[in-house]
């Protein structure tokens, strides 16, 4: 039995999430997987009803209780601050140590892509951004704040440690899944402290995986490769600033952020799983959110868990469910949220559970 923690979330996350574990439950019933969900009321509402965000205890219960969380998205523009949203989502990452954010980027059907005369072979990479340093760290400050000569100090931390074990997590995943190159992001020209060490690292820890391409790009240039030809990468590793950029673009030639899946991964521990179109707040309750991130994130949650054959299968069913047209109105398609869903779930093979 593998406990789930479910956090739907606000905006169109209960919306999404939903439709993810309608897909887990329908296999739950017809395939030999044992799933338990609890839900978990973190939202925006409850913070600003209780002013509680993560709860006292909530990391040590999750570590203790679960194999894995399935998240929607946070933020609400009733807190203009964003301390709800980065209590739950930065909490978790730091406090669990979700070191890897991994994205993957899979074109799964040509006409998705706005690029031009893409093949679906062309687009399929991953990405791994570093989750926990950089310059998500929050160290900084302020000199003579409000004044005319206000200073804002924002500093991007990377420790050796920290560095080490990404790029390390990017060789194992190349190896164990047959890429063949690893292509390391940074902007070292200028940054160069931090890209001194990446670039260090990046040296070493590639000698020892001989059998794999290590190459080096500046993030501009990347960006701009990514478009020009995608089909050089297969696997990303950069920091968290830096990787966040680039998996936003990534899931803008795959298709939209509709379709973008992400997991929060701390190798054998408990890790979470998020869509990562964001809350979207105008297109909550009207029942157009696209459901096929949350969905996909699911089949990642599934793949960390030990279940690559169910995994493959949710990501069959939505390649089927986009090349019949049957999606929501992002991606050409009529179908409300909930119905989009319920078309993925249709499309399962329901071979009865063993």
């Amino acid at each position: 039995m593998k406990r789930i923690a479910v956090i739907p979330g606000d905006g169109i996350g209960p919306e999404v999430v939903r439709e993810a574990v309608r897909v887990l439950k329908h296999l739950q019933d017809t395939k030999a997987v044992e799933l338990e969900f609890v839900d978990f009321d973190w939202s925006a509402e409850k913070f600003l009803r209780d002013g509680v965000s993560l709860p006292p205890g909530a990391l040590e219960m999750l570590t203790a209780e679960f194999d894995a969380i399935l998240a929607g998205a946070f933020g609400d523009p009733r807190v203009p601050s964003n301390k709800h949203a980065e209590d739950i989502l930065l909490g978790m990452r730091r406090g669990l140590d979700l070191y890897i954010n991994l994205r993957p980027v899979r074109l799964l059907n040509e006409r998705l892509t706005p690029l031009l005369n893409r093949k679906t072979s062309d687009i399929d990479f991953v990405v791994f951004r570093e989750n926990t340093e950089g310059a998500y760290c929050a160290a900084g400050g302020f000199l003579k704040h409000g004044t005319d000569d206000e200073i804002a100090l924002q500093e991007d931390v990377s420790t050796r440690r920290g560095v080490e074990r990404i790029i390390v997590a990017a060789f194992e995943y190349a190896r164990e899944n047959g890429r063949k190159r690893v292509t390391m992001a940074d902007k070292s020209n200028v940054q160069r402290f931090g890209g001194d060490l990446w670039q260090r690292v990046f040296k070493e820890v590639a000698k020892t995986y001989p059998e794999i391409e290590a190459n080096h790009q500046y993030v501009d240039a990347m960006a701009m490769h990514m478009v020009l030809d995608p089909a050089q990468y297969d696997v990303i590793v950069s920091n968290n600033l830096f990787g966040d950029i680039l998996t936003d673009l990534g899931a803008a030639i795959q298709g939209g952020l509709g379709l973008a899946a992400s997991g929060n991964i701390h190798p054998g521990k408990v890790s979470l799983f998020e869509p990562v179109h964001g809350s979207a707040p105008p297109l909550a309750g009207k029942g157009i959110a696209n459901p096929i991130g949350a969905i996909l994130t699911s089949a990642m949650m599934l793949e960390y868990l030990g279940f690559q054959t169910l995994s493959n299968e949710i990501e069959d069913a939505v390649r089927g469910a986009i090349s019949a047209n049957e999606t929501t109105r992002d991606l050409g398609g009529q179908l409300s949220t909930q119905q989009a869903g319920a078309a993925i779930t249709a499309r399962l093979v329901n071979t009865g559970k063993k």
